[in-house]
């Protein structure tokens, strides 16, 4: 049942991101989506897999396992969203 927690939060935390993100700049988007897959989605959808995982596999160990391996990747893709989102150069409309 506590996987369902962190699935719960995850999605919950995606829809709170794109309400957030909603017809505002990609720049701000970036910054949005960074932040809430490093806070929200990637530490509970980790968790929540790691349990599933384990659940499945009938092996404890399995469930540190699979969260040292998929946070870290979920965490750094937000940093590097992140912080295009902070480096990125304003639109301009000087397509002439």
């Amino acid at each position: 049942m506590a996987f369902a927690v962190g699935y719960g939060i995850a999605f919950i935390g995606a829809l709170v991101a794109y309400q957030l993100s909603k017809g505002k700049a990609k720049k701000r988007k970036y910054i949005v989506w960074g932040i809430t897959l490093m806070l929200v989605i990637s530490p509970f959808l980790s968790f929540a897999m790691g349990l599933t995982y384990g659940f499945i596999v009938e092996n404890g160990w399995a469930i540190p396992g699979t969260i040292i391996i998929l946070f870290p990747i979920g965490f750094i893709i937000g940093l590097i969203m992140l912080l295009v989102g902070v480096f990125k150069k304003k639109e301009t409309d000087d397509s002439i």
